[in-house]
């Protein structure tokens, strides 16, 4: 039996934009943007050169007070070529503009920190190839969980406020030859000395269990190599999709020779106060830690009482490298 068509409207490419003059990549044009790049701007493409990727939404929730403010700098930084951006395709709706670093960006970047542009090792077409990515939506949704912890705490400061992110390249520079998380987050509350810190593990209900929980040995080593028992945070699509989880993965903890502390959530958890972000009481850690109902992300840390402080965080840049961005947006500029 032949199935039905696709909708007309699910064929319909998207309307072409009006193309938008833009600066040619050139010594004066470099000196043209000492005097116009703020701090912000600055910081912004330095953020993406660390997280490749981010889209409107996520520009305005780090720091801008509005899409809107944040679309009249976006269009400024693009035509000077601080950052380039793609729209995504997609069947139904339009999809948001997507933002990476552009030539100019990158080569401010370097000149910034005393480095020769060839050794940032960048490539605009490696940046703008990211639009064809197949981990497109797994970078985009990694960016999303730590952009919402930075617009929680520009609202609410008494929650604390992320002191570190550390991409999964990053990650990898450093534990690569045993894990390799997809990030690396620390929560600081303010006053409380309570730091709690946390590798990431972003699920978007593809992997095999039995590969998920593979990872358990390989963090159990690190554990063991470092003597350090970082907690590992597990996100996933459905709340289905955590309980099978959590089923495969309690086994591999339980006969961990030391715990390790780990905690799962998932998107569509229905929650009394409709909070959507990470730091709601929306995490459960998994045996042999038992807790009855979930728990912020700040409270995690009385789940696990035997678990140390974490220690100092560097900056995780090696020579050579740019220098990591802070989290915490520099204070905005008139402009």
């Amino acid at each position: 039996m032949p199935t039905a068509p696709l909708p007309q409207r699910a064929l319909r490419g998207h309307r072409p934009p009006r193309p938008a003059p833009r600066a040619a990549t050139s010594p004066a044009h470099l000196a043209h943007l000492a005097a116009r790049l703020t701090p912000r701007d600055r910081w912004l493409a330095r953020m993406l050169h660390e997280h490749r990727v981010l889209t409107t939404h996520q520009v305005a929730q780090l720091a801008w007070p509005s899409e809107r403010a944040a679309n009249l700098r976006l269009l400024r930084l693009y035509t000077w070529r601080v950052l380039d951006r793609f729209q995504p395709f997609t069947p139904v709706g339009t999809a948001p503009l997507h933002y990476v670093l552009d030539t100019a960006g990158a080569l401010v970047l370097a000149r910034e920190d005393g480095l020769d542009p060839a050794q940032l090792g960048y490539r605009h077409t490696r940046a703008i190839g990211i639009a064809h990515s197949l981990r497109l939506a797994h970078t985009l949704g990694v960016n999303t969980f730590f952009t919402t912890l930075i617009a929680h705490a520009r609202r609410t400061e008494d929650d604390g406020r992320l002191t570190a992110w550390w991409p999964e390249t990053r990650c990898a520079r450093h534990f690569g030859d045993l894990v390799r998380p997809d990030a690396y987050g620390r929560w600081t509350r303010t006053g409380r000395h309570s730091d709690l810190e946390w590798f990431l593990e972003y699920d978007t209900g593809t992997e095999p269990l039995p590969r998920l929980t593979a990872k358990i040995s390989d963090y159990q080593h690190l554990a063991q190599a470092t003597g350090i028992r970082t907690p590992t945070l597990f996100v996933f699509p459905t709340l289905r999709r955590e309980q099978a989880a959590r089923h495969a993965l309690a086994p591999a903890l339980s006969t961990a020779p030391t715990p390790l502390p780990v905690a799962t959530t998932a998107h569509d958890i229905p929650l009394a106060d409709d909070a959507t972000d990470p730091v709601a009481a929306r995490w459960l850690p998994v045996a042999p830690y038992h807790v009855e109902q979930r728990l912020p992300l700040a409270g995690l840390s009385t789940a696990w009482p035997d678990l140390l402080p974490p220690g100092p965080t560097g900056s995780g840049a090696l020579p050579g490298t740019l220098q990591p961005p802070t989290p915490a947006p520099p204070v905005p500029s008139r402009r």
